[in-house]
């Protein structure tokens, strides 16, 4: 239970009239052995619900309903609005939640601040008045001709500035991509188990949403072939299967494009973390072996660099430019200036690649910091295979299926840790597990003492 759940609660209750004004609260300690949560978490629920005004403090009398709140009668009984979808309710706590092993966040502590403050001053002072004008839509010209130059180098991607848009996410790229060449009809073949906000965004916004499982060499093309060869578009992760970590082998990626060309489909490649590979030979990105210009490559910032930019790209195939261009205009909001001018300048500085580098000898060792502590204590109980990189790994319950009450368990204790099973679609053929974020563990000392919180209620539930 995260600290949305307990704040809903107390918002039900007070409007439906259980929870009276002036009535007494329950004591954050009681409440959080009531309810098997930390402490921290009622208090998180406590401090929204007085900055609301809801609750007021009254020091030693404890914490009271306020006597001031005044319930509009057509309130009472109408609970407020939540998410309707639960699964995605208890992923947005566990993504805002913070903690040891959070997913998909980069080493923090280790970015080169000083660079970019110096860089975002320079760049602040430089700007004029032309700069006030109206931005291209598809993004800062120089910023997509640095992209262009390091996808050139970097991910062997034969593009130009031309062919790239920037967007503020993933989410609004795949928004870009379905509003300017799908239609309601189309067919669309998601990963499963695949990316979890993804998964969410295509089932409201796709009709023909169907799944293609995913084995040791990645998406199981033959399978695709068989039951969904109308597919119109494919999204995929071939780099590093999110979440399972594979990637899609050679074979299958020539056999995909050769699909994709045969049948006239697109393939949608999501390398969000295709920039930390730890063995000695890199892995092509599949646009870089995409011959016949079928794939549709997206790219992001927040694993690179930091969530908080919210800038990610799309690398659009020349003979859809147009309709990409026109529904830019009428649908994409693009990003302020000065954050697009300063990323450049990142860029090109060439401190985004020396940070690239760092960053990638830092993830090797804290990944294998994380992996051998978590087997030294949990061996017994879970397979954790490593793959060739990524930003996470994936440790497999050997003998349980219970990785949702496993996660809420860990996550009373501060552990970040996400449920496998929660990023399948179908619940046939799950797996289960933790899928487990290692970026900003700084050492084995605190990869075992955090690990060992929950050692005896863990056992108590996957022995």
């Amino acid at each position: 239970m995260g600290y949305k759940d307990i704040y809903d609660r107390f918002i039900n209750s007070i409007h439906r009239g259980d929870l009276k004004p002036g009535e007494r609260a329950p004591s954050i300690r009681n409440l959080a052995q009531e309810l098997g949560v930390a402490k921290k978490t009622v208090e998180s629920a406590y401090d929204i619900l007085i900055g609301e005004g809801y609750l007021v403090s009254r020091g030693p009398r404890g914490t009271l309903v306020n006597p001031d709140l005044v319930i509009d009668a057509a309130y009472r009984n109408h609970a407020p609005n939540k998410l309707d979808d639960p699964d995605l309710r208890k992923i947005v706590d566990f993504r805002d939640a913070r903690g040891f092993f959070q997913l998909g966040i980069p080493s923090l502590d280790e970015f080169p601040y000083k660079k970019w403050l110096l860089l975002s001053g320079k760049v602040a002072r430089s700007m004029t008045y032309e700069d006030m004008n109206h931005p291209s839509v598809m993004g800062h010209l120089p910023l997509r001709q640095a992209i262009a130059n390091y996808l050139n180098i970097s991910r062997g991607i034969d593009c130009s500035a031309d062919q790239i848009f920037i967007t503020n996410g993933y989410n609004s790229s795949l928004r870009l991509i379905f509003e300017a060449i799908a239609s309601n009809h189309d067919k669309v073949v998601f990963e499963e188990p695949g990316y979890f906000f993804g998964q969410k965004l295509l089932e409201r916004r796709v009709p023909n949403l169907f799944y293609a499982p995913v084995d040791s060499d990645g998406l199981n093309v033959d399978f695709l072939v068989a039951h969904h060869n109308d597919a119109k578009f494919v999204v995929t992760t071939p780099s590093h299967q999110s979440p399972l970590t594979v990637s899609l082998s050679l074979p299958r990626r020539h056999q995909l494009l050769n699909w994709a060309q045969e049948n006239q489909a697109w393939i949608i490649e999501d390398d969000y973390d295709g920039e930390f590979h730890f063995a000695r030979k890199n892995i092509p990105s599949l646009k870089s072996l995409d011959v016949f210009d079928r794939v549709i490559y997206v790219g992001t910032f927040s694993k690179t660099i930091m969530p908080s930019l919210r800038t990610a790209y799309v690398v659009i195939p020349k003979a859809v430019l147009p309709q990409f261009y026109e529904t830019a205009e009428m649908v994409e909001t693009g990003l302020p200036l000065l954050p697009q001018k300063i990323l450049e300048s990142f860029i090109s500085s060439g401190a985004f690649y020396k940070h690239l580098k760092r960053m990638r000898s830092l993830y090797e060792s804290r990944r294998r910091v994380v992996h051998d502590a978590f087997m030294e204590i949990y061996g017994d109980y879970f397979d954790m295979p490593l793959q060739n990189g990524g930003m996470h790994i994936v440790a497999f319950l050997k003998h349980s299926a219970k990785d949702r009450e496993l996660c809420n368990l860990w996550q009373s204790h501060n552990l970040q840790v996400l449920p496998l099973s929660m990023w399948y679609a179908q619940k046939k053929d799950r797996k289960y597990g933790l899928v487990i974020g290692y970026t900003n563990i700084k050492s084995k000392e605190d990869a075992l003492s955090a690990l060992r919180l929950p050692y005896q209620q863990t056992l108590e539930l996957v022995a």
